[in-house]
């Protein structure tokens, strides 16, 4: 008969390095990202100074996580160095559910090893809800912004001509917004994840969890990828012929190292404040996400190529990246059947969308619904060059261009999303269901 595992009372701080050391293996193996890793080791470091490094695991409560929970959210935010940018006082709520994420994984851990007798997470509060919306910088661009931002002039020209980096500043915007890759996914691309043949060029996207998918290049895409490697990526190279890991990286900086994620939002900043002045708004790479969602959904994608397209797993993800349209209530409510009778005069921007949501009349399809009165509102019809295609190519209806679909699904015609209505449970399964 095997004997119960016996309670080991080891210290907060002892339990905090034999954690985060098991959690640089898992690192090293491949099961966390390095990214996931320095969230972990950040956030269980903070844990232990709140909570006391000479105090015993097992003694801390529910009670203690609580407030522990409530002193890091009232402590301020050390990623703003300026506080008047923060838009409130403390650590947003999203920052204590992911830093509460964290503890909960801690004491996962402690309790497998016998740290503790009983995991505190079960009598700590419940995460908090996140309320509000996303910050406009995080947002989708207009379908107006979008093409200015793919069109907008080059950069003004260096004091030394050896720092002229117009063409990657050019092909990571178009990466960004046309193919909506993460931003961590696109600094650690490599030049042997991209392959160029006479007829395609695809693009092998490293994501999650170690998750792979492979993406087609649009040809303008392409055409701005080969002038990038051709004409500057070899002089940037030639600076630092001994750095391994610049040698292997597509992207590089001026002094030849491997492009990191703060100098992509740097360049994305400065490709913004290039754009006429009626669409200039602070946009993060993540706002280029959410826009290649939101405006290939509007155009008629099936939701699960364009999930598939940012790699999610799942579509309820990609619907979070859906954001709404300015004008998309209004446009519905004046399309409604059973509207009051009205005198005033539509507009031919209105009647657009009225007659779109006519020709999708299918009762149960809200997401083709949806799509077609944002495709109205967007302006995005078939037979207009779309700001995702690198325009200044013939126009061609979406039916006839698979633009940038993942390879294994190029062959994909546009279609509008056909997800089938829940089915809804009558007045029978209901009194049995909360009988």
């Amino acid at each position: 008969m095997v004997a119960p595992p016996r309670l080991e009372r080891i210290t907060v701080a002892e339990a905090t390095r034999r954690y985060l050391a098991a959690v640089e293996v898992e690192t090293i193996r491949g099961v966390l990202s390095p990214a996931t890793a320095r969230s972990y080791t950040r956030d269980v470091t903070e844990f232990g100074r709140l909570t006391g490094r000479d105090r015993i695991l097992d003694d801390v409560t529910g009670s203690d996580v609580d407030s522990v929970l409530v002193r890091y959210q009232s402590a301020p935010d050390a990623r703003y160095t300026d506080p008047d940018r923060k838009p409130g006082p403390g650590r947003s709520t999203a920052t204590v559910n992911r830093f509460r994420q964290s503890v909960t994984r801690f004491f996962a851990y402690a309790a497998r090893e016998c740290w503790v007798q009983a995991d505190p997470m079960q009598w700590a509060a419940p995460p908090a809800k996140v309320r509000g919306t996303l910050r406009t910088a995080r947002t989708a661009l207009s379908a107006g912004a979008a093409r200015s931002l793919l069109t907008s002039g080059p950069a003004e020209t260096p004091a030394r001509t050896d720092q002229d980096l117009a063409l990657r500043d050019r092909l990571v915007v178009a990466l960004l917004l046309v193919l909506g890759p993460r931003v961590s996914e696109l600094a650690r691309t490599d030049v042997d994840d991209v392959a160029r043949e006479p007829e395609r060029t695809t693009w092998r996207i490293r994501g999650k969890g170690g998750n792979t998918r492979t993406v087609t290049l649009s040809p303008p895409l392409a055409r701005a990828l080969d002038d990038y490697l051709t004409h500057l990526r070899p002089t940037l190279a030639a600076r630092r012929p001994q750095d391994a890991d610049a040698q292997r990286a597509l992207l590089l900086s001026w002094r030849g190292r491997r492009i990191d994620t703060q100098a992509i939002r740097a360049l994305l900043s400065r490709a913004v404040r290039r754009m006429p002045a009626p669409y200039q708004r602070e946009a993060t790479p993540h706002a280029l996400r959410h826009t290649t969602a939101t405006l290939l959904v509007a155009d008629g994608w099936d939701v699960k190529v364009v999930a598939e397209l940012l790699g999610h797993a799942s579509i309820a993800t990609t619907g979070v990246y859906l954001d709404r349209i300015e004008g998309e209530l209004a446009a519905a409510i004046r399309s409604h059947p059973w509207r009051a009778p009205s005198t005033d005069r539509f507009t031919d921007h209105e009647n657009r969308v009225q007659n779109a949501l006519r020709n999708r009349s299918s009762p149960g399809l809200a997401l083709r619904r949806r799509a077609t009165v944002k495709s109205a509102i967007l302006d995005v019809r078939p037979g207009t060059v779309s700001p995702w295609r690198l325009a200044r190519s013939p126009a061609t209806s979406p039916a006839t261009c698979p633009a940038i679909c993942p390879s294994s699904r190029s062959t994909y015609r546009p279609t509008s999303c056909s997800v089938p209505a829940r089915s809804r449970p009558g007045p029978r399964s209901s009194r049995r269901r909360y009988r």
